[in-house]
């Protein structure tokens, strides 16, 4: 883990593979000219043992990287040299000496550094592969499993790193690199006593933000300190509402699991204190089970099937209060064949509250006492009936195709009018909707609406129990329809924060829902002119 005293990332290609050497980030443009008169040259044999094959990069921080053979051991190496050396890499070779300590299958391995004076360099692993940010940018988010079997390899780096009392300071998806055989590695690690481990535990958060959904939860700003360069601010910025805060993966993309939504949401609030290291590498670890020993809802909570003798979660085993243990407070662990959720209960006279875990159906609790049943798995709901609802509809063109957006087929489904002006109707209407009948009374976990593109705004609407959809069909109807349904669940997508994927929850646990409301209250602007949206499909989940 050498210091890093700039943003530096040093790839070559063969035969159109990125092969990454592991410094986390890209040289800045405007970085000046390294000046290499006398600098090593292909074929030098440096302490007699390192022979250098290519010159690969220079970074912005003065850095010569290089790849090379360890002519011993006949194994490549990456050579990062300063030229000259000196007072000059003094931190270069300092960072290596704390790096070579700290031996982990997750961190790359620093195998030698050496100061000849008129230039130093380090020795260290070379990683064929590619880091998290050119693997997302290629590729599209991850899916969950993938992204929590990352965030567990970077916790438990981070584990072995902080057991020594030091502190990475520099976790963000470009140090993070998948080789090509898989294995997940950390790089480029900061020794400059600048940063803490509270603040690469939040870098956990922003990592697995990114895995999941593509864009980076610090924007362009340095993450903990570091020097803000070219491939940091090239990340894309998280979604965000009109006060700055980000919208949670779940509002971004479809299917990530509320348990994982919620620990990289509380990873990365301020308000929350993180877990140790450890204690988060054993909660991701828990987590990271092959696919066929586990179960992912659409658009509910992590639940995973268990050993009988399994031990519970070390974070629910930390107990204690939301603000005192961050993540632990807030994760409700199950300890055979339980599902994993949220459900903090009040606890006693102090006002703490502890993790409580639900039975499942299927297996007792342990611990004693009674306990209530925990609810059914959510589930797939039929949705009986749809309607458009247009409450200052003129010749009802735009109320057609409603069934088109349960048909199951995400290519095809309903869309408004092109509008003029901007993207509140024109200034014609106030909104728009689709009415879901239900068929019966359920509880109901969340609704997905699939939208053919982002920018829109809209929000979740239903009645006060005992009111119906029993209204014409008519433009009057559709507006006593909608003067029936003031309560909004949950929070609204504002435009500023939607993308093609809204899912709402907020749902009353002890209340039953029939009938619901998807209200549009504003278009996305159309690349060829003009407001549109399109509602490919929506989906309920419940029991």
């Amino acid at each position: 883990m050498p210091s890093n005293t700039g943003p530096s990332i040093d790839t070559i290609t063969e035969g159109g593979r990125v092969t990454q050497v592991g410094e986390g980030q890209e040289a800045e443009e405007t970085s000046p000219a390294v000046v290499t008169l006398g600098a090593p040259t292909v074929g030098e044999l440096l302490a007699e043992r390192y022979e250098l094959a290519e010159h690969i990069n220079n970074d912005s921080a003065g850095r010569l990287v290089w790849r090379g053979v360890d002519v011993v051991l006949r194994r490549p190496v990456a050579v990062v040299l300063r030229y000259p050396g000196g007072d000059s890499a003094t931190e270069m070779l300092q960072a290596a000496v704390a790096a070579s300590r700290v031996i982990h299958p997750n961190l790359v391995g620093v195998y030698d550094a050496i100061d000849e004076d008129d230039r130093a360099y380090v020795v260290r692993e070379w990683v064929d592969g590619q880091s998290l940010r050119e693997m997302v940018t290629a590729d599209g988010p991850l899916d969950p499993a993938r992204a929590t079997a990352i965030g567990n390899a970077v916790a438990s780096a981070l584990a072995a790193v902080h057991a020594t009392g030091m502190v990475h300071g520099n976790i963000h998806p470009g140090t993070v690199m998948i080789s090509d055989d898989g294995r997940v590695v950390v790089a480029d690690a900061r020794t400059d006593g600048a940063d803490s481990q509270e603040n690469d535990l939040r870098a956990v958060g922003g990592v697995l933000y990114y895995a999941l959904t593509g864009h980076w939860p610090h924007g362009e700003a340095p993450l903990h300190g570091a020097t803000a360069g070219h491939g940091r601010a090239a990340l894309p910025d998280a979604v965000r509402d009109s006060a700055g805060g980000i919208a949670a993966p779940r509002q971004v993309r479809a299917g990530v699991p509320a348990y994982l939504d919620d620990l990289t949401m509380d990873l990365l609030d301020p308000e929350i204190a993180p877990p140790s290291s450890d204690v988060l590498s054993a909660e991701l670890s828990r987590l990271d089970i092959p696919a066929d020993e586990q179960f992912l809802e659409q658009a509910g909570p992590l639940r995973f099937t268990a050993d009988p003798g399994e031990e519970p979660s070390p974070l629910a085993a930390a107990g204690g209060r939301k603000v005192a243990l961050g993540v632990a407070g807030l994760l409700a662990v199950a300890l055979v064949g339980l599902f994993i959720g949220i459900n903090v209960l009040g606890g006693g006279d102090g006002g703490d509250k502890e993790p409580v875990s639900q039975p499942s159906s299927s297996a007792p609790a342990t611990g004693g006492g009674s306990a209530e049943p925990a609810a059914p798995a959510a589930r797939k709901l039929t949705i009986q009936d749809v309607r458009i609802i247009d409450p200052k509809s003129k010749d009802r063109a735009e109320v057609r195709d409603a069934e088109k957006v349960i048909d199951g087929d995400d290519e095809d489904g309903w869309e408004t009018q092109t509008y003029k002006n901007n993207g509140k109707f024109g200034g014609l209407k106030d909104g728009m909707g689709i009415w879901i009948d239900l068929g019966a009374p359920h509880t109901v976990k969340s609704l997905q609406a699939t939208l053919s593109s982002g920018g829109a705004a809209a929000e979740l609407r239903t009645g006060p129990p005992g009111v119906t959809g029993d209204f014409p069909s008519t433009s009057k109807g559709d507006g006593q329809l909608v003067a029936a349904y003031p309560s909004v669940i949950g929070q609204p997508f504002e435009s500023s924060d939607s993308g093609t994927n809204m899912i709402f929850n907020g749902f009353d646990p002890a209340r039953k829902y029939q009938y619901l409301l998807f209200w549009i209250t504003e278009l996305p602007e159309k690349d060829s002119g003009g407001w549109k949206l399109g509602v490919q499909e929506i989906t309920v989940q419940g029991s």
